[in-house]
């Protein structure tokens, strides 16, 4: 009989990236456990990550085409589509149809998708929860990095002396990363101040909540560098080194959120909250700043 072998691997769900061990038994029975060895997790699961092997079956799994709920062969079931597609485009014109792809595509699938759908069909109208998710994040990146890239590590958070989590509820999305952070709080006094219109299970742990009125992050956040600017806490010399544009952006920031009292009435919660989280980040030099699709998901997030 087939000894049973182990296998490293990672867990698909959210973007942490947690290492996974995976045992296949000689009957084909796979259990799993985290890596202890991996960087992201050291061991940990979610309760996501730990039932992965409950997913592997076929079980509820849709294994051929359907069509008004009977299982069609795919030659049928292609012609039934390219059938519709062709008769809205000729009625309609080639804008009455759209692609919305997987995310979990690679980089040629999307390429033939957008060509088939671009060059072929004739129209613009193709998605994907891709951009849907990360769109901002990837314009935002371009614009201060030069890149779509993550300047910061998981080993970030060990080291901060306040961790700011803007449309992130991280107790429940991101949950193995949260319990480092809630490690870091505990074990050195890690500060954690929580943005979020609602109360969330990440808010419950945090060490302020800014429950703050839905679309006035951007106020918020203004506020934060107009007070930075007011009270000298900017380093003049990266600044001057590193960047270009700061003394538009500052101005702009200053002319929307001139007072500690301006931002409170247009965020809706108290201006002694919006004093504390402004003091709190400029007295505090290592300081991660993260956010989630609370953030990036927004109508005008990329102007």
């Amino acid at each position: 009989m087939e000894e049973a072998r182990e296998v490293r691997t990672t867990c698909p769900y959210c973007g942490v990236g947690c290492g996974v061990l995976a045992k296949v038994a000689a009957d084909g029975t796979t259990t799993v456990r985290g890596d202890p060895e991996h960087p992201a997790n050291f061991g940990r699961l979610s309760s996501k990550g730990s039932a992965l092997a409950e997913t592997l079956g076929l079980e509820g799994r849709l294994l051929q085409p359907e069509i008004g709920g009977r299982q069609a062969g795919w030659d049928e079931a292609l012609d039934l589509v390219a059938e519709k597609f062709s008769r809205a485009i000729a009625e309609h014109g080639p804008d009455s149809v759209a692609f919305y792809v997987s995310g979990q595509l690679l980089t040629e699938d999307y390429y033939v998708a957008n060509k088939l759908m671009k060059g072929f069909v004739g129209s613009a109208n193709i998605d994907t929860n891709s951009r849907l998710c990360m769109a901002s994040s990837v314009a935002g990146h371009r614009r201060a990095f030069g890149e779509d890239i993550v300047p910061g590590v998981y080993e970030d958070f060990e080291h901060a002396d306040l961790i700011v989590l803007t449309g992130s509820n991280t107790a429940w999305c991101h949950p193995v990363l949260y319990q480092r952070m809630l490690t870091a709080r505990r074990e050195r006094g890690t500060k954690i101040v929580v943005i979020d219109p609602r109360r969330t299970a990440t808010a419950d742990e945090c060490d302020l909540h800014l429950a703050l009125d839905p679309g006035t992050d951007v106020l918020l956040f203004n506020g934060l560098l107009a007070h930075l600017v007011l009270t000298g806490k900017i380093d003049t010399d990266f600044i001057r080194d590193h960047t270009s544009g700061f003394d538009a952006t500052a101005a702009l920031a200053c002319a929307d959120a001139p007072s500690i009292a301006r931002v409170a009435k247009g965020c809706g919660f108290a201006a002694a909250d919006v004093q504390a989280f402004y003091d709190l980040f400029a007295d505090t030099d290592r300081t991660v700043t993260v956010y989630s699709q609370g953030v990036n998901q927004s109508a005008h997030g990329t102007d």
